[in-house]
């Protein structure tokens, strides 16, 4: 039976690698299964400035449990991330642990429009995991809590400028005397 998603008609593909099988719970409800593995990461698995290298191994450990409604998935997943600093623009990385449950309908007739169903067996963990992902993802990402940024001057990176980085101000209703008094002083000195 293909998976409904909104109105178009999809069936999983059993090799892919986020099709996960459900052959050895049945349809009995209080089965259950634990495993352990390991998946590449989905492309385009962030948000801004950070995300989750496509291909990099996530780390997943995953409970699935047979429920009259369908297969209940719990699991957590742990991947590498990598992006940049929001304050100084450094590249950093960092790794991301999310905590992840879904059920999987065995109909469309017990779900909801936007609830997961099952394919035959198979079930596709790739959109919640996503989910879960980009959620628990920083907006503005930094390469430590204590980091200053750039300068909004020069764009110097603070932290190597040093705590005695200036500038100097002047203000734009006044700028016009600053060449006359460059000039007087030229005409001092001259005469």
């Amino acid at each position: 039976m293909p998976q409904e998603i909104g109105k178009t008609l999809r069936s999983l593909d059993p090799r892919a690698p986020w099709v996960i099988s459900t052959h050895d719970l049945g349809r009995r409800p209080g089965s259950m299964r634990e495993s352990a593995r390991a998946l590449p990461a989905p492309a385009n698995l962030g948000v801004g400035m950070i995300g989750v290298p496509q291909g990099a191994d996530v780390e997943l450990e995953l409970r699935l449990e047979a429920v009259m409604e369908g297969v209940l998935v719990t699991g957590t997943a742990r991947a590498p991330l990598g992006g940049e600093c929001s304050r100084c623009l450094d590249p950093l990385t960092s790794e991301i642990e999310v905590g992840f449950q879904e059920l999987y309908f065995y109909s469309a007739e017990d779900a909801a429009e936007d609830d997961s169903l099952l394919d035959g067996e198979l079930l596709d963990l790739e959109p919640t995991f996503r989910d879960a992902v980009v959620l628990a993802l920083p907006l503005s990402p930094v390469c430590g809590d204590d980091c200053p940024g750039l300068c909004t001057e020069c764009g110097a990176k603070l932290a190597e400028a040093g705590s005695d980085h200036r500038h100097e101000k002047t203000d734009a209703r006044w700028a016009a005397l600053q060449g006359l008094r460059t000039s007087d002083n030229q005409k001092d000195q001259e005469g």
